[in-house]
């Protein structure tokens, strides 16, 4: 037979206290003696007794739980922020619930309304899809977020940015400095924060070569394979001239690669490739793919002590991180 469960009942019979004095011990409130707190912890340790989570929740108002939410997990950079965050929650003794939105804004509203129905401690929220209305509207919901790839158009929740300006300009000017002046951009989704300031520094690279931007050069893609394939092989069908791809990231990239075997363009003799990301399939294709590098992991352990500052603090001024990418020359842009 299972073992009966220990209650907080047995625990202030067996110390010889109310139950009051135990729930005062359990969620360390309120005023008791020294005496009587190591005597009521010690039956605790004896009888192996643990508080009900809904029980604990309801004491402090916590439940131990914080909302993590992708694009796509199986997309290598989100699941290495992943890791990040969880590392640094189970370190402060909280548990993730990881949700998927797949791309998809109205799944991304039920997933937020999910986790609010779930009574999460703190959210945080990468890549959001959202029009700035409805993320408002998310926001305005939650007392603690924090903010990936994307920013608080109002300044109430902290953001872990990357330079995607600097990183998309420093990897136009590389492919510039070896010779390329016909350069297209597949550009990501057409909501994507990232692609936008991307496309910023891709834009500001070629004005200041002197190099005239083609809208036409650039195609949004999905951030997959298959996307990059097909809107890369689409781009070069259309504009044999183009001699460099800067793709939206190392997945886009690595279909580009294939798009140009499908066209029989050597890479790179023909067509220089570059992504970005830097996740490890970049440096396992062949040829390898020049690529920018994020500290993902890092990325994901920063945003979760972001949001413990939120938790814990509620100041309303949290700062803004902002993560810088480095250039990573490979085979496949040397």
């Amino acid at each position: 037979m299972p073992q009966q469960r220990i209650t907080m009942a047995d625990v202030a019979s067996e110390a010889g206290v109310s139950l009051m004095t135990v729930s005062r011990v359990v969620n360390n409130k309120g005023e008791i003696s020294e005496g009587t707190r190591r005597r009521v912890q010690s039956v605790i340790n004896r009888l192996g007794y643990r508080p009900s989570d809904i029980a604990r929740s309801l004491a402090t108002n916590r439940t131990g739980t914080i909302g993590l939410v992708v694009l796509d997990n199986s997309n290598p950079f989100f699941s290495e922020v992943a890791r990040g965050v969880e590392q640094v929650a189970f370190e402060e003794g909280y548990s993730v619930f990881l949700c998927n939105t797949e791309e998809d804004p109205q799944r991304e509203l039920a997933v937020l309304q999910s986790l609010e129905e779930k009574r999460v401690d703190g959210l945080i929220l990468c890549s959001s899809r959202l029009e700035e209305a409805e993320l408002q509207a998310v926001l305005a919901r939650h007392s603690a977020v924090v903010l990936v790839n994307r920013r608080d158009p109002e300044g109430r929740f902290g953001a872990v940015l990357i330079d995607d300006v600097r990183g998309g300009r420093m990897m136009v000017e590389h492919l510039i400095s070896r010779g390329h002046r016909q350069i297209g951009f597949l550009a990501g989704p057409a909501r994507s924060f990232s692609g936008a300031q991307r496309a910023v520094g891709y834009r500001a690279a070629l004005e200041a070569a002197g190099i005239p931007h083609r809208p036409a050069w650039e195609r949004p893609c999905l951030p997959i394979v298959e996307s990059g394939r097909e809107v890369a092989h689409d781009l070069l069908s259309c504009y044999p001239e183009i001699t460099a791809l800067f793709c939206y990231n190392d997945l886009s990239a690595i279909g580009a690669l294939h798009a140009c075997a499908d066209l029989g363009r050597r890479v790179p003799e023909d067509v220089a490739i570059a992504g970005y990301d830097d996740i490890p399939m970049a440096a396992l294709v062949t040829p390898s793919v020049t690529t920018c590098r994020l500290p993902k992991t890092e990325l994901g352990g920063q945003a979760m002590r972001l949001l413990l500052d939120h938790i814990h603090n509620c100041s309303g001024d949290c700062q803004d991180i902002i993560i810088q990418p480095q250039l990573i020359i490979r085979a496949s842009a040397p």
